[in-house]
């Protein structure tokens, strides 16, 4: 297996230990205490500066609940074929991937395609305007809520996209240039004819790890942060989205997700399952095909992912541990730290966080953790906008992305695509892209010198 195995774990604990008396480590949430910040995940921080810096377990978990997420580490991983067959069968008819790790893949961030390529590894979500009873994008008649671009031998996929790009050349203050590029999508090939004002929002997979940790921070503590009608007068209103969660029954806190559309890693994962792999579960128990042409389900067919094989799943990645801060010392790194801070991105990506108590799983109890981010939604701007609503999020509203481990994707994933469709090629685009509340954030940005522009991204290459 790639994961962390029972010896390495216990060394990195004890490097954990070790660094933290070496270092003296006063976890107080200081945002400036140079100690804590290194221990990314808290206790559950991995050691890891190489290709599977993502992949770690939980330090201290007990040998059966490592056992429970091995099995869900190799359902993860597992490839689903179509029906009948002895493993993994289910597939389809119509879907986007074929494992869970075919887009997150090694746990980590999604690749766009290339010019020419299949946008298959994409997500696209569409809907039509309006919203259900609950509050959720009303679904494209035909189409549901997610364009399906493959199909099973004999089922005809919902469609494509076409992706192509403009770019334009743009200044810093000091004369430099950069450029951006702006993607354009079309759904060609579509099985049916579309209905007009169709609202179509692409997505790239996001990492994973790390997961469980924002799931335990309190809602308390997140809608903390929140200031939708900007009372304080700084330029941010980040607000909380609140969403349906279909086992409750009710709209609780989202968290999950480019718009945090999703409430709990359980429906993230089961509704993952089934809209990208066609996989039924006590979650989401209809196929997504439903209602079209492609359906083929049998009336008295059961779940064709196990209550079990979706608990470990769902188990696997709450307990992904966090890589480690890198050069959290260097004094480049600390400039470009002062910068983060002076520039205010710091007011939406905030270093700290600490998870509620849980006697259920300890290793997520009241942990101190640096994941760069508020959990809420926040106006991007037009240029970022995808004029899709999705519960409370406006078209032009994305919740803040957790930046820890970023500087890590080149190694992990090959590539620096960032953003939620992937536009920026690097993270200096990703940067100049923000607007809206971002902007004075980005024109700060625009005005540094050389000397400071690389400080800033030494540190978030640090993260």
């Amino acid at each position: 297996m790639r994961k962390t195995t029972k010896a390495v774990l216990i060394i990195a604990t004890l490097s954990t230990g070790l660094y933290t008396a070496c270092r003296k480590a006063d976890i107080s949430g200081n945002d400036t205490n140079p100690d804590s910040e290194w221990l990314s995940g808290g206790s559950q921080t991995a050691f890891d500066e190489g290709s599977g810096a993502f992949s770690h377990i939980f330090n201290s978990l007990p040998e059966h609940l490592e056992r429970v997420h091995e099995i869900g580490d190799q359902q993860f991983e597992a490839t689903f074929v179509s029906a009948p067959a002895p493993v993994n069968p289910g597939l389809g008819p119509i879907f986007n991937n074929v494992s869970c790790s075919s887009c997150h893949v090694a746990d980590g961030r999604g690749k766009v395609p290339g010019t020419g390529e299949s946008a298959a590894n994409m997500l696209f979500r569409v809907s039509i305007p309006g919203d259900t009873e609950h509050g959720n994008p009303k679904p494209v008649p035909g189409f549901g809520d997610q364009l399906q671009t493959r199909g099973l031998l004999g089922k005809q996929r919902e469609g494509d996209v076409q992706i192509t790009y403009t770019t334009q050349t743009f200044e810093f203050a000091d004369g430099s240039t950069y450029q951006l590029r702006t993607p354009h999508y079309v759904i060609i090939d579509p099985y049916t004819t579309l209905p007009v004002g169709i609202l179509l929002s692409p997505r790239v997979a996001a990492p994973v790890f790390g997961l469980g940790l924002i799931e335990g921070i309190s809602e308390a503590d997140i809608v903390a942060g929140a200031d939708p009608d900007d009372k304080d007068g700084d330029g941010i209103s980040g607000k909380p989205n609140y969403v349906w969660d279909v086992l409750k029954e009710k709209k609780v806190l989202g968290r999950f997700g480019w718009k945090a559309n999703q409430p709990t890693l359980m429906q993230q994962v089961a509704a993952a399952y089934n809209g990208d792999i066609g996989i039924t579960n006590f979650v989401f128990p209809k196929e997504s095909s439903e209602g079209q042409t492609q359906f083929d389900a049998d009336p008295g067919y059961n779940y064709e992912l196990s209550d079990s094989l979706l608990h470990s799943v769902e188990f696997y990645i709450r307990t992904l541990a966090v890589p480690a801060r890198r050069n959290a010392d260097n004094a480049v790194v600390k400039q470009g730290k002062d910068i983060f801070i002076a520039s205010g991105c710091i007011k939406c990506h905030k270093a700290n966080a600490r998870t509620a108590v849980n006697v259920a799983l300890p290793q997520l109890s009241n942990q101190l953790i640096h994941p760069y981010t508020d959990l809420l939604l926040h106006d991007m701007g037009e240029g970022l906008a995808d004029n899709r609503p999705d519960f409370d999020a406006s078209g032009t509203e994305w919740r803040t992305a957790p930046l820890w481990g970023i500087g890590l994707t080149q190694k992990v994933n090959g590539h620096t695509n960032f953003l939620h469709d992937g536009r920026a090629r690097n993270l200096m685009e990703a940067i100049m892209w923000h607007g809206g509340e971002a902007l004075p954030a980005k024109e700060y940005v625009r005005k540094l010198s050389k000397n400071d522009r690389d400080a800033l991204l030494a540190f978030l290459g640090s993260l």
